[in-house]
């Protein structure tokens, strides 16, 4: 086997081998559950929900039996209601596993005082520490509020605590840990640097890809469209597969059966329709992927025109999977149903957050990105390795969103 092949054939086979190992290391993305307490004096009642995916961390299944009580059972346990005196009773629990995925819960809570009420969270902090928890609070007839638990923030004080949960910074800071713990987001930005050749491409890529999401959180967090979650999840997936396996058949020659595999594949499963979802959406990505990586091919022809070279392409592509990941992220925000006093600063401190978080991820990537570059052998080895782990990454959450 020659050279020549060889370079050809290495980022395919590194794709197939991390894809190979990939369930693993990714069977789960950041997860996150919700619960709603109504406090009247020093009572309350709670409805908690949780995904069935995010419970298999605890090796719980839905083919368990007494699973819907075990489930209703961890959560009136983890999720807590505390006073001045301490930890008020949980009454007895029940749940019901949902067709949707989701696992819902209800319980009464009765505390000796209405003194010092908090809110404290603990779910999956032993086996997920980036669990992140919304919880959402009414006392008596004042407004509800909200607040994001973690791990490191686990209690939600509700005496006096609207201010502060619905302040600019608590959204920002919202924002920077939504996008630093979802690999997803993280992945696809790292796909689009991995062929970027400049700082000016990078600012134009990341630019394009901002102004995407941004449009997009907006509409489906101030109600202008409706958003189905899985689909959405799915198609992050989709995009960040097709990113990262451009960079690899960009860099092994464009052969061309590559875009015919990837299309005919989606084409299959639509006809088959055999997922969750439509069989009029993989359709819809199956002519998309052929039509794109047909304009990725024609790049490299001179004759082509301007629009269609490098940095104007990649950009293209971000800002159209940027509106995808902008519903991504306005699953956060729409969870916690902001009153419209808040929503404001809930838009504009969540999406700032994220701007933020991801300047940040750039900057950390693109040093090291350059200083690869100075070793041309190294880079060749390393761009392979990660454009075939992140493809890898992309086509596991496909996959498993798509059937899950």
């Amino acid at each position: 086997m020659n050279r020549r092949v060889i370079c050809r054939v290495r980022p395919y086979f590194l794709g197939v081998l991390l894809l190979a190992v990939s369930g693993g290391a990714a069977a789960h993305n950041r997860g996150t559950s919700y619960s709603e307490w109504t406090v009247v004096g020093s009572d309350a009642t709670v409805e908690a929900r949780v995904s069935q995916l995010e419970l298999t961390r605890l090796q719980l299944h839905p083919s368990t039996p007494g699973y819907a009580d075990e489930v209703a059972a961890l959560l009136a346990r983890e999720l807590q209601l505390w006073s001045a005196g301490g930890r008020c009773a949980a009454g007895a629990p029940s749940a019901q596993a949902g067709a949707d995925g989701w696992v819902v819960a209800r319980w009464p809570v009765r505390c000796g005082d209405a003194a010092g009420l908090t809110v404290r969270s603990t779910l999956l902090h032993a086996v997920a520490p980036s669990h992140l928890h919304f919880a959402r609070a009414a006392v008596g007839a004042a407004p509800a509020q909200e607040r994001v638990l973690t791990f490191a923030d686990p209690a939600f004080p509700l005496a006096g605590a609207a201010d502060l949960g619905g302040s600019l910074s608590r959204y920002v800071a919202l924002g920077v840990d939504h996008i630093l713990s979802g690999w997803d987001h993280l992945a696809f930005v790292l796909a689009l640097l991995l062929l970027a050749a400049s700082l000016r491409e990078v600012a134009l890529v990341v630019t394009g890809f901002t102004l995407a999401h941004s449009v997009t959180l907006a509409a489906a967090v101030l109600g202008w469209v409706d958003v189905r979650e899985d689909a959405v999840e799915a198609l992050i997936g989709f995009s960040i597969a097709l990113v990262a396996a451009e960079n690899l058949w960009l860099r092994s020659g464009r052969e061309p059966w590559l875009p015919l595999l990837a299309a005919g594949s989606l084409a299959l499963l639509a006809a088959l329709g055999a997922t969750r979802l439509p069989p009029v959406l993989l359709a819809g990505l199956a002519l998309f992927t052929a039509c794109y990586l047909a304009l990725a091919r024609g790049a490299s022809d001179r004759r082509s025109p301007a629009w269609m070279h490098g940095p104007p392409l990649r950009v293209a592509i971000a800002f159209v999977f940027g509106l995808v990941h902008g519903f991504g992220f306005a699953t956060a925000l729409v969870e916690l149903r902001l009153p419209d006093e808040r929503l404001v600063a809930g838009l504009l401190g969540f999406n700032a957050g994220v701007e933020l978080g991801q300047l940040l991820v750039v900057a950390l990537l693109w040093p090291l990105l350059r200083l690869l570059a100075r070793r041309p052998r190294l880079r060749a080895w390393s761009g392979d390795v990660a454009s075939a782990g992140v493809c890898a990454l992309g086509t596991f959450w496909f996959v498993t969103r798509m059937f899950a």
